[in-house]
């Protein structure tokens, strides 16, 4: 089946050569791809469904979940985003947690888990390139210090400001730890999370003043004590 899409290169739209998936890369311009663009892609051909099931079978597509996916090693040009895969595999939701913490740069320790936050129920997805957590928070909660990040124009994502981040990590990871007082909250963030020195003097307190005052958690507010402290005496 031959076919024609605007954005392909002058030689492939005037010789009406007979799409690939390495054509089909190049037209998509990113490596992840859901259902409804590969089926837009593929207008041109009479069974559009036929030729996706021929590239899952090959490896040349891999199926994330259903309706989501990503290109095999014959087509792939670049790595995948996991970043950009978990705001796709279940939204809304925003990376945050221990994932966006590292991401940050603020702990040490990696997850081969992408942790997020999502307005919706708590899911569990795994899938064959990882694990996807979401954790749910009120909409309000959850609006609250979301950021836009990429590495590219192509593949931005959403993600927790480290300020969230940390946030959400006390609020919904470690509900049990008590943060009583700013010597409690020194040993947490300093020994129990690791987190350096110089990644403390980074946290803004404006924006961690507007996410504590909307989560109404006590611990946070210890927490924003703490660093406006801390950074005073830095």
């Amino acid at each position: 089946m031959l076919v024609n899409f605007s954005s392909m290169s002058d030689n492939n739209r005037h010789t009406g050569e007979i799409m690939n998936i390495a054509q089909l890369r190049q037209y998509i311009g990113r490596e992840e791809v859901d259902y409804q663009l590969l089926l837009s892609a593929l207008s041109g051909y009479a069974y559009p469904r036929d030729k996706i099931t021929t590239w899952l079978k090959s490896g040349a597509l891999i199926r994330v979940k259903k309706g989501l996916y990503i290109f095999g090693k014959e087509a792939a040009l670049t790595l995948f985003s996991s970043e950009v895969l978990a705001n796709l595999i279940y939204g809304p939701s925003a990376i945050s947690l221990n994932y966006a913490l590292n991401f940050y740069g603020f702990i040490p320790e990696r997850t081969t888990t992408i942790t997020s936050i999502t307005n919706k129920r708590d899911k569990i997805f795994k899938t064959p390139i990882g694990n996807f957590t979401y954790r749910y928070l009120t909409p309000k909660k959850y609006a609250i210090g979301i950021e836009l990040f990429g590495f590219n124009e192509k593949s931005p994502f959403l993600i927790a400001s480290p300020e969230k981040a940390l946030c959400d990590h006390i609020h919904l990871t470690d509900k049990k730890i008590k943060l009583a007082t700013l010597i409690d909250v020194k040993h947490y963030l300093l020994h129990d999370l690791r987190i350096s020195e110089e990644a403390l003097d980074q946290l803004r307190l404006k924006k961690l003043a507007e996410i504590t005052h909307i989560y109404e958690d006590k611990r946070l507010n210890i927490l924003k004590t703490f660093i406006k402290e801390w950074q005073k005496n830095a």
